[in-house]
């Protein structure tokens, strides 16, 4: 495997992601991974296309994301932030039923280049992304990965935010079930 890198997504690595998200077609149908973003109050997503949305959320700092870059290009990247700047989560009615004392963190979808898949590189952004937020003061994490049963063959489009194995293997523990395919994990992630 290549030496990769991680870094955070900042004003200075945007034009990177945006080039990864741009040989994609925007990811996920055009979703530039603004899907889980709320309005801020001087952006409005029903006023920008998709990368000006993100890109002015990254220069506002309520856009965070770990990127795995080989060389100068991002080849993957694990979105994370507080429920506050993603509170675009799937049943969320029935998240938000169940939850005592909501996270300060939330990671909510990945993206990896199709040249790289099945390398290992989610996890290396999943890792980053823990990272990160051990520098931004640790805390508690949730995410909310899909559940895929043994044998079943699913589309890379409804797993924007990877498997329960995947956050199993670093260390989250399982919660419960939300809707028919989403679990709630989470761990606590040390300060740096």
């Amino acid at each position: 495997m290549a030496e990769h890198v991680i870094k955070p997504l900042t004003p200075e690595t945007f034009p990177a992601w945006l080039a990864l998200a741009e040989k994609h077609n925007g990811v996920w149908g055009g979703c530039y991974c603004s899907y889980f973003h709320g309005d801020t109050d001087s952006t409005v997503k029903k006023d920008y296309d998709g990368p000006t949305f993100k890109r002015r959320l990254v220069d506002e700092g309520v856009a965070h994301a770990a990127l795995v870059f080989d060389g100068d290009q991002a080849i993957a990247w694990c979105e994370y932030g507080s429920p506050l700047e993603l509170p675009g989560i799937y049943h969320r009615k029935e998240y938000d039923a169940g939850e005592a004392n909501p996270a300060p963190w939330r990671i909510t979808c990945f993206f990896v280049d199709r040249d790289h898949r099945r390398q290992g590189v989610a996890l290396e952004a999943l890792q980053g992304a823990l990272e990160l937020i051990a520098q931004a003061g640790g805390g508690e994490v949730v995410s909310f990965p899909n559940v895929v049963e043994p044998g079943t063959r699913v589309s890379s489009s409804f797993l924007h935010n990877v498997t329960r194995g995947m956050f199993e293997e670093a260390g989250f523990t399982f919660e419960r079930r939300i809707g028919k395919n989403k679990t709630v994990m989470r761990k606590v992630v040390q300060r740096a």
